[in-house]
């Protein structure tokens, strides 16, 4: 395998400001609740958050039998010996992880810790931006959070405030000059910011400021919240902030530093995950998973609620206030699917308990005589143990995945069939032969990876193949920070279900009933996003062509958007949408 190498940014921003963050040791911070106000800042103690019902989210998911969460990020060699596969092209992937630390002596090092537990949410990229004495200094590198960092770039990120970034991206190289988290300078100070999330007016957005004459360097929606801020009149800071944020449409999760503030904010809807704890001594710390605060030794508080902004600083302690009067809640369902860990709480809910649920409901509408369950590892696992425990039915390991090869692999020159798929997964003969055999995955997308698990537990001699899936059909593309394909590349937007059936060969195949889905989510249910598989979107796409999640620009390459292949996604194909799209963008160019 070719060895994977990692490319190391350091810079140096000092700020206007002279003023340093010093946070005595052991202070503590007041939590303050947002009011649902527009712009109203408070300082009554933060409630204890409430605790809701443990209800499942269902949730469709792809063939693929190899999650690269942990993957290392190498290229090929040159001389074309090296074969590039990745399966996880068949599974919808999220774009990035944030995290945000204030009042800690080692809060870079609590950064790169908190990125590690995120790592599962982006392999491409890492960085951390940390204040000290009133400078942002910045370490960013491609590669696995421990390709970037070591003990002496961590010593470069010294102070008690830090904010980090872990990103997947969806397509070049080299894309070092897209890895977040992000700093510039602009008149009244500097500030770094790192995004999770998909603009569905960025297109429009960054029309609009070239024409008034801003110069962009990367294709990330990140750069466009930069050139919103730098351009607002509002005063203070924060609120420069919540004048950008106005301006967007989509989703978004960002956490912000300044010299002596930390800011996070999260769109209106919602649709991306980020939580709020505590340490014991005192400081304050985000994450787009609470899996992150467990690492870190930090007690989580709630989450941040939608379109509110929560402010940071040594003075006033944490304070709150509403974006904009949110509408309803409409958050990703596909994070209790598949993208957040099984040991974390997300939106308030568990995320083990909802997909163990899902597979005690998939046992219970779609029940088959088998002799043993499976799952397709490692995000089908969760769902198979309450499949096979409703069912009473014995769970063991079918598939044994490979946690050691790259994307890159030097093939023997007489090709092997399923080359990826067999390097990632060994089936278990043991388990699998002469068995009716349930193998339980979370979601399908192009379903070419699902053929080939099964022709793979085939030819271990498994007597039958009973695919189970632990989420409805996916029918539509993701416009709010989740890179799918197309909807003409979706299967079950194509096929019916017996179709499926029949390409990838198994011999029974079930989803999970939407209706069942939402059935389960109970009084949540209208606080989720389902346009993935109804084709509805909360916040439709106000261009023809949506920007992919992630960057599409490699280094040293330039040029028209438009031009550069791979970047863009087919919006809804609604005439009346499209047909006042193209008028508005066309009246933002030059």
């Amino acid at each position: 395998m070719a060895a994977a190498t990692t490319t190391t940014t350091v810079s140096y921003i000092p700020t206007s400001s002279s003023r340093s963050i010093s946070t005595p040791k052991g202070a503590a911070f007041t939590l303050n609740p947002p009011q649902r106000s527009d712009l109203c800042l408070f300082s009554k103690p933060l409630a204890k958050p409430s605790s809701f019902p443990q209800r499942p989210c269902c949730v469709f998911s792809s063939k693929n039998p190899i999650s690269d969460f942990f993957s290392t990020n190498g290229n090929g060699p040159d001389d074309g010996s090296a074969v590039w596969f990745s399966d996880n092209d068949d599974k919808p992937r999220e774009e990035c992880g944030v995290v945000g630390i204030f009042g800690d002596p080692e809060a870079s090092r609590l950064c790169y810790l908190a990125l590690h537990a995120l790592q599962h949410r982006g392999q491409e990229g890492a960085g951390i931006v940390a204040v000290n004495n009133n400078v942002l200094q910045s370490v960013t590198g491609v590669g696995l959070v421990s390709d970037v960092f070591n003990e002496s770039k961590l010593d470069q990120l010294p102070g008690e405030m830090a904010i980090g970034h872990v990103r997947y991206s969806t397509a070049g190289s080299s894309m070092l000059k897209n890895v977040q988290p992000f700093v510039a300078g602009y008149r009244f100070g500097s500030v770094g910011v790192a995004h999770n999330g998909n603009l569905v007016n960025y297109r429009a957005l960054r029309a609009m400021l070239e024409d008034n004459g801003s110069i962009f360097n990367t294709s990330s929606d990140t750069e466009v919240v930069l050139h919103l801020i730098a351009i607002s009149k509002a005063r203070p800071f924060f609120l420069r902030i919540v004048d950008a944020c106005e301006k967007l449409e989509g989703a978004y999760s960002m956490v912000f530093a300044t010299e002596d503030k930390l800011v996070a904010v999260r769109d209106p809807y919602g649709f991306r995950p980020l939580v709020m704890g505590t340490r014991s001594n005192g400081a304050v710390v985000f994450a787009s998973e609470t899996c992150a605060l467990d690492l870190i030794e930090a007690t989580y508080e709630r989450e941040v609620y939608p379109g509110e902004v929560l402010v940071v600083d040594k003075k006033d302690g944490v304070q709150s206030l509403c974006l904009i009067r949110h509408p309803e809640p409409k958050q990703c369902v596909f994070e209790h699917i598949y993208f957040a860990l099984p040991n974390s709480v997300v939106f308030s809910r568990s995320v083990y308990e909802s997909r163990r649920l899902f597979g005690e409901i998939l046992a219970t509408e779609a029940p088959v005589d088998c002799d043993v369950v499976i799952a397709v590892p490692d995000s089908g696992v969760v769902a198979a143990l309450g499949y096979a425990a409703k069912a009473r039915v014995p769970f063991q390991q079918g598939l044994i995945r490979s946690h050691y090869v790259g994307r890159t692999f030097i093939e023997p020159s007489q090709k092997i069939r399923d080359f990826g798929v067999k390097l990632k997964l060994s089936p278990v003969r043991g388990v699998l032969e002469g068995k009716r055999v349930v193998v339980v995955d979370d979601s399908i997308v192009r379903g070419t990876t699902s053929s080939k698990i099964v022709r793979l537990i085939k030819e271990a001699g498994a007597k039958e193949v009973h695919m189970r899936i632990a989420s409805p059909p996916i029918i539509g593309s993701c416009y709010y920070g989740v890179d799918t394909p197309s909807s003409e590349e979706l299967i079950s937007n194509r096929m019916s279900v017996e179709q499926i059936r029949e390409f990838i060969q198994c011999d029974s195949l079930a989803f999970l009933p939407f209706d069942s889905l939402k059935k389960m989510l109970g009084s949540d249910s209208p606080n989720f996003c389902y346009a993935c598989f109804s084709g509805k979107y909360p916040v439709m796409p106000r261009e023809v062509k949506v920007k992919r999640v992630g960057d599409f620009l490699d280094d040293g390459l330039n040029g028209p958007m438009d031009s550069i292949d791979g970047g863009w996604v087919q919006g809804p194909r609604e005439s009346s949408v499209e047909k006042e799209i193209d008028v508005q963008y066309q009246q933002s160019k030059i």
